[in-house]
């Protein structure tokens, strides 16, 4: 019979696929309008960087190739959301991208895996590394959340940080919190634990403010706001997709 942290792991697979696939409709309609327009490319670019790095850490571990399953899923889709932004970007942002592209996507990874690979002969070392890096990188992203919950004080209204959003980083980092104490696993613990603590935070925001008067913007704050909220909405991997591992 399977052990808890299986089914654990199962349920926290589908649930992030679900958030993989959750950007599907935006790049539908860049590819129906043939340009990103204001869409932003580095969401995906830094979520296709920790979902490489943790496929590695999952292939390198043992016992933890539920993690390497769903991020190499992970990876794969991200790779087509890079991909169609490279191809529908503007002349004057596609070289930019490209070089982002180049060196988070490409020469970061393979640098931190032959830096590993050449620092320590111990495989289970190698592997703590990667999880120490991966981990490290999670933890610096989550300055998205922490953005989005200083506009709802500030602005007292919910409108900038909607509910699925806050609901999905609370429940994927609720999961994969409960997988790593299973698997006693304190790099996959620490970024899903922050994630948990955050998403629950978030709801408890939610909560105060959903039915609070918002106070009053200037036509220039609202509209920068409105542009925040619509990264938010569209960057959704940025925020959730980093802690699946």
């Amino acid at each position: 019979m399977a052990e808890p942290s299986f089914y654990i792991g199962v349920i926290g697979n589908v649930i992030s696929v679900l958030v993989f696939l959750s950007p599907v409709e935006t790049f539908w309609k860049i590819v129906k309008r043939r340009s990103t327009e204001e869409y932003k490319s580095l969401p995906y670019i830094c979520t296709l960087l920790g979902s490489s790095l943790w496929t590695y850490y999952g292939i390198a571990t043992p016992g933890e190739y539920l993690v390497s399953t769903v991020n190499g899923f992970g990876a794969i889709v991200e790779t087509i959301y890079v991909s169609l932004f490279l191809f529908y970007a503007p002349r004057h942002l596609k070289l930019n991208t490209v070089v982002v592209v180049a060196m988070l996507n490409v020469f970061f990874p393979i640098a931190a895996i032959v830096a590993t690979r050449i620092a320590f002969k111990d495989e289970k070392m190698r592997s703590q590394s990667i999880g120490f890096i991966s981990a490290g990188l999670n933890i610096i992203m989550y300055g998205s959340p922490l953005s989005a919950m200083k506009t709802v004080v500030t602005t007292k209204s919910v409108k900038y940080m909607p509910f699925w959003l806050s609901f999905f980083l609370f429940l994927n980092g609720a999961i994969w919190a409960v997988y790593a104490l299973l698997q006693h696993d304190v790099f996959l613990l620490v970024p899903n634990g922050v994630g948990f603590v955050f998403g629950t935070m978030q709801l408890i925001l939610y909560g105060i403010y959903r039915n609070a008067k918002p106070v009053g913007l200037s036509n220039g704050l609202s509209n920068g706001l409105s542009e925040i909220s619509q990264d938010e909405e569209e960057g959704l991997t940025s925020r959730v997709v980093p802690l699946l591992s």
